[in-house]
């Protein structure tokens, strides 16, 4: 048994986030593309044979037991009944409450490390079915590749997606997802889409909307100065929120996306990052 495994844990952003209906546990069903970037968290996890599981570091301002990372691996002790504990230490790159999926990534990414560290064997889809209960968004990072996603995002197929530069802005605004789905103005019928409309669009970047956005913009004005900007300086593009927010994502050739950067106004946090294709901790015949 390998006793310290550190895991790469990379953000996503939503292409486009359509809302379709809702269901009658409140939760809402959407279709997405999920687009992983460079953009990563760092997972450690170190086996022990306590049966306890430390956080020595982690999310800024969350308690342990709140955390997303102690919540996936005591989940995974209840469900095998393991003896085994842990030691973790999450090493934040990724802002919180900013649509990138920081806090699900690194939840996938202790399922991922503990089923091989405590050695349990378990399926690909046997984690995916235990990281729905932690979060909509922790399956697709256990899927390991873009996807095309529905349901409450855990009904996923994988999609080609051409390797891309993205400007990445966050507002240091923490934006919690619940306070968005919870307003009564949020579109909720929004028509459906085929995986096919998205991959025969002329142009991805320009490809149905996000709808979490107008709702963001109204309480969040610092998202729409984002908004704003990007469009300012780079009049062609088509800037767009990822997820519920607060993050502003756009598709640019490398050398305008780091000169935007450069620009960047000092109150904001950027970053340019590339499309992945897949997972770094990917494995096929998982």
């Amino acid at each position: 048994m390998t006793d310290v495994l550190h895991i790469k844990a990379p953000a996503k952003i939503n292409r486009f986030l359509h809302i379709v209906g809702q269901r009658k546990d409140g939760y809402h069903l959407l279709q997405t593309v999920f687009q992983l970037i460079d953009l990563h968290d760092d997972v450690y996890l170190t086996a022990s044979t306590d049966g306890i599981v430390h956080r020595h570091s982690g999310a800024a301002n969350v308690a342990p037991e709140e955390d997303l990372v102690v919540k996936a691996a005591k989940l995974l002790q209840e469900y095998t009944q393991t003896n085994h504990g842990c030691s973790i230490r999450v090493e934040k790159r990724i802002p919180m409450g900013a649509g990138l999926g920081g806090g699900s990534s690194d939840a996938a990414a202790t399922l991922w490390g503990l089923n091989e560290l405590w050695n349990l064997q378990l399926s690909r889809q046997e984690l995916m079915a235990l990281g729905v209960k932690l979060g909509a968004d922790v399956p697709f990072f256990l899927f390991g590749q873009n996807a095309f996603a529905q349901g409450i995002g855990e009904l996923l197929q994988a999609v080609n997606l051409p390797e891309s530069c993205f400007l990445l802005v966050y507002p240091k605004v923490h934006i919690p997802t619940v306070d968005i789905f919870k307003d009564p103005n949020l579109t909720r019928n929004h028509p459906t889409v085929t995986i096919s409309d998205f991959i025969d669009s002329p142009n991805l970047e320009q490809f149905g909307s996000n709808d979490c956005e107008e709702v963001v913009i109204q309480k969040y004005q610092e998202v729409a100065a984002v908004l704003d900007w990007i469009r300012q300086q780079a009049p062609q593009s088509s800037p767009r929120m990822s997820g519920s927010g607060s993050s502003v994502f756009v598709a640019l050739e490398t050398d305008l996306a780091n000169h935007l950067l450069s620009q960047l106004p000092h109150q904001w946090i950027g970053f340019v990052v590339r499309g992945l294709s897949r997972h770094p901790s990917y494995n096929p015949s998982s």
